[in-house]
């Protein structure tokens, strides 16, 4: 089967793919007709296609989530690949294949970035921070054995979230060794606690979100995450006033540094600006290490990466 980071224009291919994102639009025709706008992903990557002429068999047969047959042609549509589907089908129990032969993973057993996590949380030696810090975990903990950290962004694969914390606690380990006025009680609660309910701001099945909660879209995870630092101080009998209450707040409330980005405060303590660069970094570099994964090995750019201000990344050593 042709993995989809192995296409190249003008390719003819079939293959088995998930349908991980299916809309039906219209066509600028007069009249106009439907057509299928689609994500096919597979393990090394996804790319966009068309499946022209849909009929009203085709509306009530093909959905997110499922596997299908596809067989198409790879064509550049504004310097990117795009494939125009000729003929696609349902798998059958026949063809073999399993949904999650078809996912992106965490290069990690979830179970082991889970027990990273942990085994941090349980290295806090503040116990009041330790204490709020397990409680918001309690809330996640199986779900955080799957999640992914986004829809599209980072780390949007199964067991995402739990990678980008386990790699961002590596990172503050190294950062306050390096700078020792850190506190790193609050930088290993606040890499912990910084996104700890997108769980329940996304809807996800095998790591792709589907749509974002209701508590997703009217609250969102950073003020979720800051209410459950609340419920896990009360639930300890913590003063709400306490300074250790207040500096993880602001560490969640302020981790994306601006307003237009989605944090209400920008970071006014030394360990609310290492946070802030620390989730940016390891989320930019993931952006470009997973561009890299998914480009094929015959194109020295990768496509634009909308995280980094659309700009593609030139692979040396290609030359």
């Amino acid at each position: 089967m042709t993995e989809i980071k192995q296409l190249s224009p003008q390719d003819e291919f079939t293959g088995f793919y998930l349908l991980k994102e299916l809309d039906v639009r219209q066509t600028n025709a007069t009249p106009p007709k439907d057509y299928f706008d689609i994500v096919l992903s597979d393990s090394s990557g996804q790319i966009s296609a068309k499946y022209w002429d849909v009929s009203t068999a085709d509306k009530e047969t093909f959905f997110p989530m499922m596997l299908v047959k596809v067989r198409g042609i790879v064509q550049l549509y504004r310097e990117r690949l795009q494939v125009k589907v000729t003929r696609i089908r349902k798998v059958t129990d026949e063809d073999n294949v399993s949904i999650t032969d078809f996912i992106r993973s965490a290069p990690i057993r979830p179970v082991d970035l889970v027990h990273a996590i942990k085994q941090s949380m349980n290295s806090i030696q503040d116990e009041q921070i330790r204490q709020i810090v397990a409680y918001c975990v309690g809330k996640v903990e199986e779900k955080l054995m799957h999640y992914p950290a986004a829809k599209t962004h980072h780390h949007a694969y199964f067991a995402g979230l739990a990678y980008h914390m386990a790699r961002m606690l590596e990172l503050g380990d190294f950062i306050c060794k390096q700078r020792p006025f850190l506190k790193p009680d609050y930088i290993k609660a606040g890499i912990i606690l910084h996104d700890i309910a997108k769980p329940e701001e996304m809807v996800a099945q095998l790591g792709i979100v589907s749509e974002y909660s209701l508590q997703g879209k009217l609250i969102g995870h950073i003020a979720m995450a800051s209410n459950w630092i609340t419920e896990a101080a009360i639930h300890s009998g913590i003063p709400l006033d306490a300074e250790c209450v207040l500096g993880l707040q602001h560490l969640v409330l302020s981790h994306h540094n601006l307003g237009e980005w989605g944090s209400p405060v920008q970071p006014q303590t030394a360990e609310a600006v290492a946070l802030h660069h620390i989730d940016a970094l390891d989320a930019k570099l993931q952006m470009v290490e997973d561009a890299l994964d998914t480009t094929p090995e015959t194109e020295p750019w990768t496509p634009m990466i909308r995280g980094l201000e659309n700009k593609a990344i030139y692979k040396l050593g290609t030359n």
